[in-house]
């Protein structure tokens, strides 16, 4: 693509994403980004758009959501970050469609804000130095367990490792202090952590702190009640039927048939023995009703530890699920993304 103008390459560019070539595209724009001349913080006014002048936010933009179609979801954020920063340059439209990107994009990826005091010092993440000084960076990462190291002359270095899970946000404060390590020696071997602590920033809840992880208690605590009640009542039942069975080889032993209380008048054993059977009938039914209960809320509360609850949060994470609202001048819409 050597020679070729920022407009030609942009109207290259626009033609691949039309027809779906979103490598071809992104290309494009990758070669029209660094090819634009126009410096960072000139605002272009109508006249020089008219005349075929393209600011470099809408071409990262544009870049970025290339990168989204082809699920370079850090290199989108960073693109799309990077252009809305710029937002000045950018027609609201524009705005629109690079905001509802920026945030496909951040949900699969790790946001990190770092602030490092002094400014100009050395940054390095995962052993990678980041090409700019400056007193607050905004970068996103691959999803996974990162270090961020701080290092400047005359100063220790500082460290901080943390473990990064899609969607998430990491906020970090670094200040390096002196004494400065002896320049003849390594960093220490184990990482001391940067004197002033990253910003508060709430846990994940664990598997037992949320609603699920309530339900899931409650349910164990039914499961096991159920099975004991029911372990109770079939007990009572089978007392009750061992004493009917006894009363009846009384009777037999008397040479009283059992079917005399079917007789008028009736003795007075049969009174007891409808009582037996009525208590047995009854405990039988109880027990039996508490052991399926048992079995049912026990099958739940099982079910519950291989089951997603995570899509019902407000936020995105690791549900794997967002919805983000965007307004455009004619039309109020919702838009639902995630991995199933």
């Amino acid at each position: 693509m050597n020679g070729l103008t920022v407009k030609e390459l942009v109207r290259r560019a626009r033609k691949a994403r039309d027809r779906g070539s979103w490598t071809q595209a992104c290309e494009a724009y990758k070669a029209a980004l660094d090819a634009a001349t126009v410096p960072p913080g000139m605002k272009l006014d109508r006249a020089d758009v008219d005349r075929g002048a393209f600011d470099p936010a809408e071409i990262a933009g544009e870049l970025g959501l290339c990168e989204l179609e082809l699920r370079k979801y850090r290199d989108a954020a960073e693109h799309l970050t990077w252009s809305l920063e710029r937002d000045w340059a950018l027609p609201s439209q524009l705005q629109e469609r690079f905001l509802t990107g920026q945030r496909k994009a951040a949900f699969y990826v790790v946001e990190l804000v770092l602030s490092v005091d002094p400014p100009d010092a050395e940054i390095l993440i995962d052993g990678q130095k980041i090409g700019r000084t400056a007193r607050t960076y905004k970068l996103f990462l691959e999803p996974g367990r990162h270090m961020v190291r701080a290092r400047a002359p005359g100063r220790e270095d500082g460290f901080h490792a943390f473990n990064g899970e899609p969607g998430d946000r990491q906020e970090i404060s670094m200040k390096l202090s002196g004494p400065a390590v002896s320049s003849a020696k390594e960093a220490p071997a184990v990482p001391k952590t940067a004197s002033a602590s990253p910003a508060v920033r709430p846990k994940e809840p664990g598997p037992w702190a949320s609603w699920p992880g309530t339900l899931r208690i409650g349910g164990i605590g039914l499961t096991a009640a159920t099975a004991s009640l029911g372990a109770v009542f079939m007990v009572r039942a089978s007392t009750a039927d061992g004493d009917l069975d006894e009363r009846n080889k009384k009777l037999d032993a008397a040479g009283v048939s059992r079917g005399v209380c079917r007789e008028q008048p009736k003795p007075a054993t049969c009174s007891e023995l409808t009582r037996l059977r009525r208590d047995r009938d009854l405990f039988a039914g109880l027990g039996t009703a508490m052991v399926v209960t048992s079995g049912v809320v026990g099958a739940a509360t099982v079910a519950s530890f291989f089951t997603d609850f995570s899509f019902l949060r407000t936020e995105p994470t690791k549900a794997r699920l967002a919805l983000i609202p965007t307004v455009a001048p004619a039309q109020v819409s919702l838009v639902a993304h995630g991995a199933w």
